[in-house]
């Protein structure tokens, strides 16, 4: 039979390797490591864009012209003091 002081040390022991362990883990979890997914995101998203810009071509310039002509009308509006 094992005498409780001894126990006590393994005890403290196993319980100081687990921290260790566990500080190794999280610490390469948490490690930031130099990569290439925010290039392909910030890629993909100008593609998604420009092949929105070419798709609705028509209707993007409709838009453009409808907030641009309602925009100089308040401009007006406003100028005049109406």
């Amino acid at each position: 039979m094992m005498e409780t002081g001894k126990r006590r040390q393994i005890a403290v022991y196993v319980k100081e390797m687990l921290s260790k362990g566990w500080e190794r883990v999280t610490g390469r979890a948490l490690q930031k490591e130099d990569g290439i997914d925010g290039i392909l995101v910030t890629v993909g998203l100008c593609i998604i864009a420009l092949l929105l810009c070419v798709v609705m071509k028509d209707s993007l310039k409709v838009f453009i012209e409808t907030i641009v002509s309602s925009l100089t009308t308040e401009a007006q509006n406003i100028l005049t003091g109406v």
